[in-house]
């Protein structure tokens, strides 16, 4: 299930973004702490350019959420 993992998305110098899916929609923390709510196809739209190599300066990685987070 989408909610059991959380997508991060890096720069070179380390600024993370985080996305969870929250309820019906997804979340964006930026690096500054700021949290936003996003729809499936914004994710995607943040999503797809590193995961081309069109942004080689960003990586993306998901990890499991712990249950209960």
């Amino acid at each position: 299930m989408n909610a059991d993992y959380v997508i991060f998305i890096v720069t070179r110098r380390g600024k993370t973004w985080k996305y969870l899916k929250d309820g019906k929609d997804w979340t964006q923390t930026a690096p500054t702490g700021i949290t936003r709510s996003l729809s499936a196809e914004q994710l995607l739209s943040h999503l797809l350019p590193p995961l081309s190599g069109d942004q080689p300066n960003l990586s993306v990685s998901v990890e499991h959420r712990a249950k209960g987070s």
